[in-house]
């Protein structure tokens, strides 16, 4: 009979895993305390989850979801990364963390339900945010309307500007 800590610890990997846009395994071999509270820190300041955890338990968790296949990489000291709101926020705080101390190594991640290699993280962190996409799209779709407008309003001065000239003319 498996021990009610055990229960718990696979409920709340559950609990993480649910509702999780992005989900990073990394190696966290050779993190100390304070890098993985600062690591953690980072992550939950952005909406984002850390968390250590044994690899039977995570294998059971994810049996029967969306994540299973991450189990293959399953060795080691594994850590999870959980991203709730903007899947490259996550990305870039494990990429600038690994950046800076050549740790957590990140062995995969799930997106979308799609396994991406580790080495995939770089392309994802390097995207803009989701506001700044945002933003990007609404300014590319606005630049051609606010010309046209510009154009028009241009049009309609010329023929008002015609217009009194020639009410003028014929008042002389």
């Amino acid at each position: 009979m498996p021990k009610q800590e055990k229960i718990d610890s696979v409920d709340k990997i559950k609990k993480y895993l649910h509702g999780s846009k992005a989900v990073f395994v990394t190696d966290c071999t050779g993190l100390n305390v304070e890098g993985i509270t600062r690591l953690r820190k980072n992550l939950r300041e952005n909406s984002s989850k850390y968390l250590v955890a044994k690899n039977t338990l995570i294998k059971i968790a994810v049996k029967n979801t969306e994540y299973e296949n991450i189990t293959n990489y399953l060795s080691g000291q594994t850590a999870l990364a959980f991203g709730y709101d903007d899947p490259s926020v996550p990305a870039k705080i494990l990429y600038n963390a690994y950046k800076q101390t050549e740790r957590p190594v990140i062995k995969v991640f799930v997106m979308d339900s799609k396994l991406f290699e580790g080495k995939d993280i770089i392309r994802l962190a390097e995207l803009p945010s989701r506001e700044v996409l945002l933003s990007q799209i609404v300014a590319s779709v606005e630049s051609p309307l606010s010309s046209l407008i510009c154009s028009i309003d241009g049009l309609f001065q010329e023929l008002v500007g015609t217009l009194e000239a020639l009410a003028k003319s014929k008042n002389e």
